[in-house]
């Protein structure tokens, strides 16, 4: 590991790419401590403290969000429109067919991505000022101007179009995937104050907690890395065509499906659903009357806090989402025709419907690992609580690890390291081709 290390650090175009991803990610986290004028940000903690659903979605901004930065918002408003036209893509014939058209088409939906965040990056600003400013209790906003709020709408929504536009800096000129690594860096960054939060509040007495907690983490990291990583590999075999007086094809390959298709889609999903009526049910709960009172039962009802209502419809909304998502993604008569059109069978089935009803079985019997899989990292948070509870005094309630998040860093780490191998697999071979080319 440290000789792989030490080889890409003395490649200068990989270290050239790594100081391009730490230095802009050294920007982003300086834009997401800048706050926004006109907010109280000694309420603005106290919302947070008590409002477990902005947590939420405080995590897809890189924790700019609890701060109410220029970029609060973060790359949340692009992975929306990210997830939308992937649907799109699958729901419109036009938009499948550009899909289809190679790099051209993938470009055009990128634009179409990118055009789409704008609206919706305003939407969501516009949405968090009113569910902000519509606790009375909490004042973070005081008597905000039509003026003041159009500034902050422009701001937040300028600040998510720089980070887009970061994302695609890091993307092309640095490692891994832009907008994954701002997402990570952001996540990353949180955890030493909760582990230095956790040891303060901790005492001699609660070592086996402590220790439980540990082992747990590792566990679930490397249950996530088996995870990530495993693949059902179906035989693919090709025949030998003759052409002329040549023989072309021939061998054998195999098509890789994985256990998780899905990635964390089906957790942003089912938490996008139900944090929607807690935050519709927020705005009225200022109300009296009936009104207020079924207002605050959504809102307990759906509560993280209040009993295990939240963590059971969690489970069933992100296994349900991960075989919805998988299955729009993954066409298997798609595939099939593709296998067959390139003059290639599944070893054993006949190609055409055949090999698509058996891609169909076989990815909804390895998705169901992929799902359970998900829904157990989702409600990880509770679980994990449950579980230490159960054996020792600590208290981990400071310790706001969320499994979504835990997730996304571990499959980060893991793309960019694949990456940077390959990337110096290839320096190797491109230096060996040279070398023979000036030997010969």
């Amino acid at each position: 590991m440290w000789k792989t290390i030490t080889d890409i650090w003395k490649a200068h175009d990989l270290r050239s790419k790594i100081l391009w991803t730490v230095g802009l990610l050294v920007v982003f986290r300086f834009m997401a401590v800048i706050p926004i004028p006109f907010a109280n940000l000694s309420n603005l903690q106290k919302l947070f403290d008590s409002n477990q659903i902005l947590g939420m979605l405080s995590m897809f901004s890189g924790g700019a969000l609890e701060k109410f930065s220029i970029v609060a918002l973060g790359v949340g408003p692009y992975i929306n429109a990210s997830i939308i036209m992937q649907l799109l893509t699958v729901l419109i014939p036009q938009l499948e067919a550009l899909s289809k058209e190679g790099e051209q088409g993938r470009q055009t939906i990128n634009r179409y991505t990118r055009y789409l965040t704008v609206p919706l990056a305003i939407v969501q600003s516009w949405g968090l000022i009113y569910s902000v400013s519509a606790n009375k209790e909490i004042q973070v906003f005081t008597d905000l101007t039509v003026w003041q709020q159009v500034f902050i709408v422009l701001t937040w929504t300028a600040g998510t179009v720089f980070l887009m536009w970061l994302g695609e800096i890091i993307t092309e000129k640095g490692v891994g995937n832009g907008v994954s690594m701002i997402i990570f860096a952001g996540i990353v960054v949180d955890y030493p104050r909760m582990f230095t939060l956790l040891g303060r509040t901790a005492d001699a007495s609660q070592i086996l907690g402590i220790v439980l907690l540990v082992a747990l983490l590792i566990i679930i990291v490397a249950a996530i890395v088996l995870i990530n990583e495993a693949e059902r590999q179906i035989p693919v075999a090709y025949a030998k065509r003759v052409r002329g007086t040549k023989m072309y094809g021939g061998g054998g390959t195999h098509l890789p499906l994985r256990l998780n298709q899905a990635g964390v889609i089906p957790i942003i999903f089912a938490n996008s659903i139900l944090i929607f009526p807690q935050m519709i049910a927020s705005f009225f709960s200022q109300n009296t009357g009936t009104i207020k009172q079924v207002a605050d039962a959504v809102i307990n009802f759906l509560s993280p806090s209040k009993g295990v209502t939240y963590e059971i419809l969690t489970f069933l909304l992100v296994a349900l989402f991960t075989y919805f998502y998988t299955f729009v993604t993954f066409n298997p008569d798609d595939v099939s025709e593709n296998i067959q059109k390139q003059g290639g069978f599944i070893v054993g089935i006949r190609p055409g419907k055949p090999t698509a009803d058996f891609l169909r079985r076989v990815l909804f019997r390895i998705t169901l690992a992929g799902a359970l899989f998900l829904a157990l990292i989702a409600i990880f948070p509770y679980v994990l609580a449950q579980i230490v509870g159960a054996f020792s005094t600590l208290d981990i309630s400071s310790f706001q690890l969320r499994g979504t998040g835990l997730l996304i860093v571990v499959s980060v780490v893991l793309e960019t390291v694949k990456q940077l191998e390959t990337m110096l697999v290839m320096r190797n071979y491109d230096g060996i081709m040279r070398k023979r080319s000036q030997a010969g």
